[in-house]
């Protein structure tokens, strides 16, 4: 009957908590099960009660030894908590033919659930819509940002250390989405939860990858700000020997703080899948360096309005006051997605502080950053517009050319190479292609 009851509470525990956390909510549940039961099977080894009823562990509780016609009376086990405010307690007689049943029983009504309360419906429809919410948010930011990556990689004339800059967050936002997908597969859909005491090293290898693009994509946003920040700052430098100290910023260090947090739960805290992380001591090992991008890229982005700001108040600047406040809105509001400024927030909050506003902050809305980042910072790019077009009327006009040719210059040897000069002269003679990099025009007192 005992191992009934848990069928049901585990599973309905499960489905009350499964999208509110990274981890796989049951794994909490069973981890508190099994401490409890470890113990009380420790403390049974040492019981040297000869009569009466032994110390006994009932897959749910674990009862002290008790003489004849005693009364054990139990608290509800703790994990009830997640059902109901109100927990009860259990009752057991020892008898001369041990233990009696539990009463009252079964274990979920005497701990104070109602099946017919719907808070705990409320609850997984809220947690549903969030996970469906980051899903469709994800899901557009990948498109998005594999499309800009495309562009930026095809067209030779928008390479350059911003736009490579660029990239590799783009890359950052789409291996981080691609890291949820897989985490979400493999924790909160496959059906199993062996992993929750012995897990594969599959499962952990994806968990290390989950928190190295998570980290990574904090540290391209870090880079993003030093980046801006010093074409303000510096009025000359090797933009190439910063590049790769950008590449070390953004790829390399997460690495060394990933591998101290993997060596660190090999040796000390090898539980389960490695999901756990709220709970665990380590997860600051994690958690510290990217609450410091955060307000470093904070800093940088205050510095930066603070330099916008003396730059529209320079006599060099012709324009109303109307004019420099609106450009002024347009650049913080440019820089905000590109900083990742709206995880400052709730960064320094206690991890149960407004926890639903946090969800929906933190997951659903953050999803969407990378869809804003790519379509700000390269489809709706000055420069990757015009680059657009002119390949564009580039093709038309080879089309076009290229059929006027075929049946009106048979002779192909002398005309290819007056096709080829049109070509060049029409595309040197556009005005269009001359038009400065989109970064310079949205960023022009930059």
């Amino acid at each position: 009957m005992e191992y009934a009851v848990l069928g049901v509470v585990v599973p309905l525990l499960g489905c009350l908590l499964s999208p509110a956390s990274s981890t796989r909510p049951e794994c909490s549940i069973m981890q508190e099960i099994e401490e409890e039961r470890s113990q009380c099977l420790a403390e049974l080894v040492g019981d040297n009660q000869t009569s009466g009823c032994r110390r006994q562990w009932d897959n749910i509780t674990c009862w002290p030894e008790a003489e004849v016609g005693e009364v054990v009376v139990r608290p509800c086990p703790k994990y009830f908590r997640f059902l109901t405010t109100f927990l009860g307690n259990v009752t057991r007689n020892c008898t001369s033919q041990g233990w009696s049943d539990v009463y009252p029983a079964p274990y979920t009504v005497a701990c104070g659930y109602d099946s017919n309360s719907t808070p705990g419906e409320e609850q997984t429809a809220f947690y549903g819509t969030v996970k469906t919410g980051y899903t469709i948010g994800h899901t557009l930011s990948l498109i998005a940002l594999t499309a800009a990556m495309i562009i930026l990689c095809l067209f030779r004339k928008l390479h350059c250390t911003r736009n490579y800059i660029h990239m590799h967050l783009f890359m950052s936002f789409i291996m981080r989405a691609i890291a949820v997908f897989i985490k979400d597969v493999i924790l909160f859909e496959s059906g199993e939860s062996e992993h929750c005491f012995v897990s594969s090293v599959g499962c952990k290898a994806m968990m290390v990858f989950f928190q190295y693009c998570v980290m990574a994509n904090f540290f391209w946003l870090l880079v993003e700000g030093l980046y801006l920040h010093t074409l303000l700052v510096i009025s000359f430098f090797s933009e190439r020997k910063y590049f790769w100290w950008y590449i070390l910023i953004g790829w390399g260090a997460p690495s060394l703080f990933i591998t101290a947090w993997t060596i660190v739960r090999i040796y000390f805290f090898d539980v389960g899948c490695w999901e756990e992380v709220v709970e665990s001591p380590f997860w600051w090992i994690i958690k510290t360096p990217i609450l410091v991008s955060i307000l470093v890229n904070f800093i940088l982005f205050i510095c930066i309005i603070r330099i916008l700001v003396q730059k529209l108040h320079s006599p060099d600047v012709g324009h109303n006051e109307t004019s420099q406040y609106s450009r002024l809105a347009k650049s913080t509001l440019l820089l905000i997605p590109l900083f990742g400024i709206h995880y400052i927030m709730f960064a320094f909050f206690p991890d149960n502080f407004k926890a639903e506003v946090k969800l929906v902050f933190e997951l659903v809305v953050g999803s969407f950053q990378g869809f804003v980042v790519a379509v700000l910072y390269c489809f709706l790019n000055g420069e990757v517009q015009a680059e657009l077009k002119r390949k564009w009327r580039r093709w038309h006009l080879e089309r076009f050319l290229g059929s006027d040719m075929k049946y009106h210059h048979p002779s192909l040897g002398s005309n290819g190479t007056n096709f080829s000069t049109q070509i060049s002269m029409l595309t040197k003679c556009s005005p269009k292609t001359r038009r400065c990099s989109g970064f310079q025009a949205e960023f022009s007192l930059v």
